[in-house]
C-alpha cells in the first residue's frame, strides 16, 4: 500500500494548501471572473505529457541496455567457463571479475553519484586479467571476449548516461510553477460557473481534485525518469538483470 502512496509528497501538500487558501480568499473578497482556460491547459498539460513520454522512453531504453549488458557478461562468462585451456583457478578468478563488474554498474545505478569510477575500475581490472592470461586464453576466445565486451561497455555507458541525465529541468520547473499558480486562475472561474450563491464546497472539491490530478501526474513522471531506485511502482527490478540471479 505504501508504494501506491509514493506519489504523495511535499508537493502534494503545497498544492492542497493552495487549493484551500485560494478559493477561500476568492470567496472572502468576492473575486469572480470568467476566462477561457484553454491556454492554461496547454501551458500545463502539453509539457506534462511531453515529460511523461520522455521519462517512459528513458525507462524502455534502460530495459533494453540492461538486457544487452547482462547478455554480454553472461556470454563472456560462458566463453571462459567452457574453454578447456583455462585452469579452474583462472575460471574462478574470471568469474569473480565478471561479478565485480556486474556489481559495480548496478551499485552505481542505485546511487545518486554521477561518477562511474567504481565501474571503470572493475572494467580495467577485467582487462588486466585478460591481458595477464594471454597464454591460456586462445586468440579466438580472446577475440570473442573483446567482441562481447564491446557490447557490455556500450550498454553500460548508455545506462550511465540515462542515470546522469534527466528530461529537461527547465521544462519540469516551468510545468511545476504553472501547477502551483493554477488555483489562482482556476478558482474564480469555477466560482463563476457554479454561482457564488451555491454551496462553496463544490468549488473546493473541484479545485482540490484538479490540483491533485496534476501534481500526481507530475510526481509519477518525476519517479519514472529515475527508474533505478526501486521507489516508484514502475521502477525497474534490477535484480532480474544481475549475472547471478538470486
Amino acid at each position: 500500500m505504501s508504494r501506491y502512496l509514493s506519489i504523495i509528497n511535499y508537493r502534494t501538500l503545497i498544492t492542497l494548501i493552495l487549493s484551500l487558501v485560494v478559493p477561500l480568499a476568492a470567496y472572502q473578497f468576492e473575486v469572480v471572473y470568467n476566462i477561457d482556460l484553454t491556454l492554461m491547459s496547454i501551458a500545463i498539460i502539453f509539457p506534462l505529457v511531453f515529460t511523461i513520454r520522455g521519462a517512459f522512453r528513458r525507462r524502455e531504453k534502460a530495459l533494453e541496455h540492461l538486457s544487452l549488458f547482462r547478455a554480454g557478461l553472461k556470454t563472456i562468462e560462458n566463453l571462459i567457463y567452457f574453454s578447456q585451456k583455462i585452469s579452474d583457478a583462472d575460471k574462478l578468478e574470471a568469474q569473480e571479475k565478471i561479478y565485480a563488474l556486474d556489481h559495480a554498474l548496478y551499485h552505481h545505478l542505485t546511487t545518486k553519484d554521477e561518477s562511474p569510477v567504481e565501474f571503470d575500475k572493475a572494467y580495467n581490472e577485467f582487462l588486466d586479467f585478460i591481458k595477464a592470461k594471454s597464454e591460456t586464453i586462445s586468440g579466438g576466445t580472446r577475440e570473442k571476449i573483446f567482441r562481447f565486451l564491446k557490447d557490455v561497455l556500450d550498454s553500460a555507458d548508455n545506462l550511465i548516461g540515462i542515470h546522469s541525465h534527466r528530461t529537461p529541468i527547465s521544462l519540469k520547473a516551468y510545468c511545476l510553477i504553472f501547477i502551483y499558480i493554477f488555483p489562482i486562475i482556476y478558482s474564480p472561474t469555477i466560482i463563476n460557473k457554479i454561482g457564488i450563491d451555491n454551496p462553496s464546497w463544490l468549488t473546493f472539491f473541484i479545485v482540490i481534485l484538479s490540483e491533485f490530478i496534476l501534481i500526481s501526474l507530475y510526481n509519477i513522471q518525476d519517479q519514472m525518469e529515475y527508474p533505478f531506485d526501486d521507489e516508484g511502482l514502475d521502477d525497474i527490478k534490477l535484480k532480474l538483470f544481475r549475472v547471478k540471479r538470486k
